[in-house]
């Protein structure tokens, strides 16, 4: 029997990437697409390309929000992209933080970008080639889990980013302006 080929995928940051960045928000009311995603996305997933989301969540850690809220997050993000004609292939998140105050969520973990346990746990879960895959978002934590998987990365140069500590893992292959210039700077590398 032959193994099924290793699928290329598409990671992406959340908050501040696919959708504006308010800060613990978990009201779906809230949560829309940003500007400038949806040609890009929608190109990506014609050309191959898994939609992953990979995201801190350091709300649940911090008491803000249960773990059990990020359902109807990930339900909402998917509703968005599936009016627009987009599958969500997997929404992946991290609920800790080191300094948490709900004990079972604090902890130094390794799925909290910038390490990258949650790139490689949804390659080992969906089949996905890391090497032939991309990491899109707005700070170099993104950057940093990204490369460190083994993906290209790309940065969303939209302000964001505010601790600009420079080292090799952290240095993104593309800079771009949105999803959309990003799909473009993607589809062309392939």
């Amino acid at each position: 029997m032959m193994s099924q080929e290793k699928q290329k995928a598409i990671f992406l940051d959340k908050d501040g990437t696919l959708i504006p960045d308010i800060p613990y928000n978990v009201n779906p009311a809230l949560i829309t697409l940003e500007q400038d995603c949806i040609d890009g996305l929608k190109s990506l997933q014609e050309d191959g390309f898994k939609l992953v989301i990979i995201t801190n969540q350091a709300g649940v850690a911090l008491g803000y929000f249960e773990e059990s809220t990020l359902q109807v997050v990930k339900e909402r993000v998917h509703d968005l992209l599936a009016c627009k004609g987009i599958t969500l292939d997997a929404f992946y998140y991290c609920p800790h933080h080191p300094n948490g105050v709900v004990e079972k969520y604090t902890s130094n973990c390794e799925c909290r970008k910038p390490k990258a346990g949650l790139l490689i746990l949804a390659a080992g879960l969906l089949n996905l080639d890391l090497s032939k895959s991309w990491m899109i978002g707005d700070i170099l934590n993104d950057v940093e889990a990204g490369n460190t998987a083994g993906t290209r990365t790309i940065l969303i140069n939209n302000g964001n980013e505010t601790e600009w500590l420079r080292k090799p893992e952290r240095q993104p292959h593309y800079l771009a302006g949105s999803i959309n210039e990003a799909a473009e700077m993607i589809l062309r590398h392939h």
